[in-house]
């Protein structure tokens, strides 16, 4: 597997040669030029870092904690946390920037370095491409021993975190323990299964069933919250009778759910099911990745609301919600973006504005999901063979449907009436990625395999699926 180097962050699979897998030398590498980098944007030199619960989660920390050291930063381990509890650390320490180690919801073999700047967000393309720049030029020296830096664990961010959800103006964690829900929650036994328990609590829930919420990093599934991965907890919520369950990824960024009859409720309508909620408290506007269901643009314009379409990458998403002063956004992934707390992904804050949502409606989860547009997104992927060129073939694409509504601002997404499909490569695997939205799941598949007869055609056979 190829070492993958993108606006998310190094990533690769644990072994191997360094330069084509995540190996010792490679996470060094990455880790000396993050800090050459940090030192030319800021005058102090705190560097926060945190992992999720993956069996290579702790090699990886120590050296990237071991190289920070030795590249005169001072480190602040939280230990195991989660993505978003770092970037909300980086702000509360006044650190530089931060380190998350996690591939998020890539399978166990995987491992990722996610870089932060000092306010807690990604860093933009323009920077990453300077870090990698300064990483394939080795153009760092490691410091003298009267001058290298230090390191402190703190396992404090954790309840930090918790409390400043909690003081949300729109999180009624009153409301939410007079609604006494019962949750099962799948935390896919990473650190979901230390905070997200500790949030529900903090929040008033008291009867909570724990499904693969002990951290040791062994996955008893894939980890992406996909349907198809889901079957255990599904079982679960109907097994126990609970109102809903919640499932996280390893890092805590990506947020599912599922109704109280064990169907899922959709990724895709975590964040319409919280914009929702947001847009009946305050008026605004809203930002989802050119990927995600349009459910997101209706609600937002029925709620008096503009809806504005961003490139794939939690960085983009943030850029346009900063630009068209989005009250939320996301991604239609699961990922909630809510700027009153911070600007990342967040299922934690995403977990406590739904719980309330849920309180105040007094709906079933499943009646909640019915209450929105249905639609449904057919995802296909398609494997990269060397030599393909891709933009070639999106463009003549482009071409061939020039007179259809198309956004080339992220690969090429293209509209049909209420349907669409959106074709771009992948930041984080080398696949194109192909996602089609209709009315129901045999029409929106159906888009989707017209747009790879398209693709294959354009291509002549010359990749395969």
């Amino acid at each position: 597997m190829t070492l993958i180097k993108s606006i998310s962050g190094i990533r690769g699979t644990i072994g191997g040669k360094p330069g084509d897998n995540l190996t010792p030398l490679d996470v060094v590498k990455f880790t000396a030029a993050y800090a050459v980098w940090m030192k030319t944007k800021s005058e102090h030199n705190k560097i926060v870092i945190g992992r999720d619960a993956r069996l290579s989660g702790d090699m990886v920390s120590k050296l990237v904690s071991a190289t920070l050291i030795a590249m005169g930063m001072e480190v602040v381990d939280l230990g195991l946390s989660t993505t978003p509890t770092v970037e909300v650390a980086v702000v509360g320490e006044k650190a530089s920037g931060g380190i998350i180690i996690t591939a998020s919801h890539n399978p166990g073999q995987w491992n990722a370095l996610k870089l932060l700047n000092a306010k807690g967000e990604f860093i933009s393309d323009e920077d990453g491409k300077k870090i990698l720049s300064i990483a394939d030029e080795e153009q760092y020296d490691f410091l003298a021993i009267d001058k290298i830096g230090s390191y402190k664990s703190d396992n404090s961010w954790v309840d930090k975190h918790i409390e400043l959800i909690l003081k949300l103006p729109l999180v009624n964690k009153e409301k939410i323990a007079v609604a006494n829900f019962k949750i099962v929650v799948d935390a896919v036994n990473s650190s979901g299964g230390i905070f997200v328990p500790k949030l529900l609590k903090a929040l008033g829930v008291k009867n909570i069933v724990e499904l693969y919420c002990e951290p040791t990093g062994v996955f008893p599934h894939n980890p992406e919250p996909l349907p198809e991965n889901l079957t255990a907890i599904s079982a679960e919520v109907k097994k126990h009778k609970a109102d809903l369950g919640i499932v996280v990824d390893p890092d805590v960024d990506r947020l599912a759910f599922v109704c109280e009859d064990g169907n899922m409720f959709g990724e895709e309508y975590t964040l319409v099911a919280v914009a929702d909620y947001i847009l009946k408290k305050k008026k605004g506007n809203t930002v989802s990745n050119l990927s995600s269901t349009k459910a997101l643009r209706d609600v937002t314009e029925a709620a008096g609301g503009v809806y504005s379409g961003a490139a794939v990458g939690e960085v983009n998403v943030v850029t346009k919600m900063k630009q068209v002063n989005a009250v939320i956004g996301g991604e239609g992934n699961g990922g909630i973006i809510y700027p009153e707390l911070h600007y990342g992904r967040d299922a934690l804050v995403g977990i406590a504005l739904f719980l309330t949502h849920l309180a105040e409606t007094k709906m079933k989860v499943s009646e909640l999901r019915a209450s929105y547009p249905s639609y449904f997104i057919a995802k296909n992927k398609i494997e990269l063979k060397k030599g393909i060129d891709v933009d070639a073939i999106l463009k003549t694409l482009h071409e061939k449907f020039i007179a259809q509504p198309c956004n080339i601002e992220d690969g090429l997404k293209i509209e049909f009436g209420n349907e669409w499909v959106h074709m771009r490569k992948s930041n984080t695997e080398p696949i194109i990625r192909i996602y089609a939205e209709s009315k129901n799941e045999q029409s929106a598949n159906d888009l989707a395999k017209k747009m790879i007869r398209e693709i294959e055609a354009v291509s002549a056979a010359t990749m395969t699926i």
